[in-house]
């Protein structure tokens, strides 16, 4: 369904209408049960549930929507779209222990409106929408606690923290390297030119440094008391606002998205259904029932429909386009620099050519470990050196447009994924093979590992292959002269433009 109320319906019965609100658990089935026997008795003339379009065909088995290539790579849509993951597999798994089917409560309602002859209306807004608005409204720091939340869920606290610390370690790997930082001749290697093997050191240390730490404050934490815990306090109303106010602590701009705006988008529909003289049975989850109740009962509070829909734009100042913006004006500076400075254009050549074939050979190279065709790893190839420039763009976008050439990716993958995961007999090796065979998850593993291989490509440049090929024309103090001696000549050059 769109998001937007929909026009008076001219066979509505008129007159006023009233609004029941039944609060559910998702994974209750008690909840489902409720719902039945409140429909059978109230017999509405129309039964409102807590979906959007979307939602309500997956439940129904029907086709699952295929996923664009321009909303699944494009910015952070990817992340997004892991979010909603996550989300789907901590649902899928208190369904499997409670052994109901998620969403069970709200196709009780339609399955029970279908067999009494009633009408349904899907009344939440489009669950894209929401992941999008919720994504926005989340800062850095809420962002990594999110995840970190979710690893420590869905793989326990060990996988948690190895996953967090070598990402995090690879990361701070590839910084020291390209700023010289060097384990190797620190330990006394001997090996003066082994860039690969100082980002794989630095990975290391720092990745099991910051994984012993998160292990540390995972342990003792989690809750004995889990095993004793009933579903059914979820329809509470007390302990569903403490979990509410948490989750407020937690991220008030998140609150406002996932919560508020929903309550507010499912009132408006309900509120229309009430003054077309509907009865209507309206089955919500339990935490949205009572900001829902609230606007039903002085609709004058309800914020404008369209500010509740629509995605929201970032903001117009960011640090890390900023950053974007001055790497790449950096990098266009070092070469004309040079040029400026009188470096031999054939040595300048080969330098942009060694540029090129290093972020190309090891951006494809990964790109095709990760299950990429030719044609696709190669275009991430043929990109990275420039994507490197400008952090801003990435080669794995590049690569990931084409691969979907050969792969239909939609939302079905994501319950196969799930299924995958839930099975904890299969080994680590098989599991990861089995995922990769899944096109959604062979889509974002080629995205990152061509985007790592850009960024590997790029310390490697920097701290061994422009010293190597520096000793040319005498070395890297030679380097750094020609830069001196290009800022001065294109200094006097801009000088000798003015009046």
């Amino acid at each position: 369904m769109s998001d937007t109320v929909d026009p008076p319906d001219p066979s509505a019965p008129g007159g006023e209408g009233s609004i029941q609100l039944v609060g559910t658990a998702h994974v209750s089935a008690e909840s489902a049960d409720r719902v039945e026997r409140t429909i059978e008795d109230e017999q509405p003339d129309v039964v409102a549930v807590e979906l959007d379009e979307g939602r309500f065909r997956q439940f129904k088995g029907e086709s699952p929507d295929d996923i664009e290539a321009s909303d699944l790579l494009q910015g952070n849509t990817v992340f997004q779209f892991l979010a909603y993951w996550m989300l789907s597999y901590v649902q899928a798994r208190l369904g499997d222990r409670f052994d109901v089917t998620p969403g069970a409560d709200m196709m009780a309602g339609v399955e029970t409106a279908e067999a009494e002859g009633i009408d349904v209306a899907l009344v939440d807004r489009d669950i894209q929408t929401t992941i999008q608005r919720f994504w926005k409204r989340l800062t850095g720091l809420e962002k990594l606690k999110l995840f970190g939340g979710m690893l420590v869920g869905v793989g326990g606290p060990w996988m948690a923290a190895w996953t967090v610390g070598l990402t995090i370690g690879l990361f701070v790997g590839v910084l020291g390297t390209a700023f010289g930082l060097s384990l190797t001749s620190i330990l006394g290697l001997g090996l003066p030119s082994a860039a690969v093997l100082d980002v794989v050191l630095l990975a290391g240390v720092v990745g099991t440094a910051i994984a012993l730490l998160l292990l540390a404050a995972f342990s003792g934490s989690e809750d004995e008391d889990a095993e004793e815990f009933d579903i059914e306090q979820l329809t509470d109303t007390d302990v569903v606002s403490a979990m509410m106010e948490e989750f407020r602590r937690f991220s008030p701009g998140g609150a406002e998205a996932l919560i508020d705006e929903r309550d507010a988008f499912i009132a408006h529909q309900l509120v229309g259904l009430r003054e077309e003289g509907y009865h209507v049975v309206a089955v919500v989850g339990a935490g949205h029932r009572a900001g829902i109740q609230r606007y039903l009962d002085d609709p004058s509070t309800l914020p404008p429909m369209d500010s509740l829909t629509g995605t929201i734009s970032g903001r117009r100042f960011s640090p890390y386009k900023l950053f974007g913006y001055l790497f790449t004006l950096g990098f266009g500076a070092f070469f004309v620099l040079l040029l400026l400075g009188g470096a031999e254009q054939g040595w300048l050549l080969r330098l942009f050519g060694a540029w090129f074939l290093v972020n190309g050979i090891i951006a494809a190279g990964l790109a095709k470990l990760a299950g990429a065709h030719w044609s696709s790893a190669g275009v991430g190839g043929a990109v990275a050196w420039l994507t490197s420039v400008n952090p801003l763009l990435a080669p794995g976008w590049f690569a990931g447009y084409v691969e979907l050439r050969y792969l239909e990716v939609n939302v079905s993958d994501i319950n196969h994924l799930n299924e995958l995961l839930d099975d904890e007999e299969l080994p680590i090796p098989e599991l990861l093979a089995r995922m990769r065979e899944v096109p959604l998850f062979r889509l974002i593993l080629i995205v990152a590992l061509t985007n790592i291989g850009s960024m590997v490509a790029s310390a490697l440049f920097a701290s061994a292959v422009l010293p190597y090929m520096s000793a040319e024309i005498g070395g890297v103090g030679e380097v750094a002269d020609l830069l001196i001696m290009g800022a001065r000549n294109g200094a006097e050059l801009l000088w000798s433009f003015l009046p």
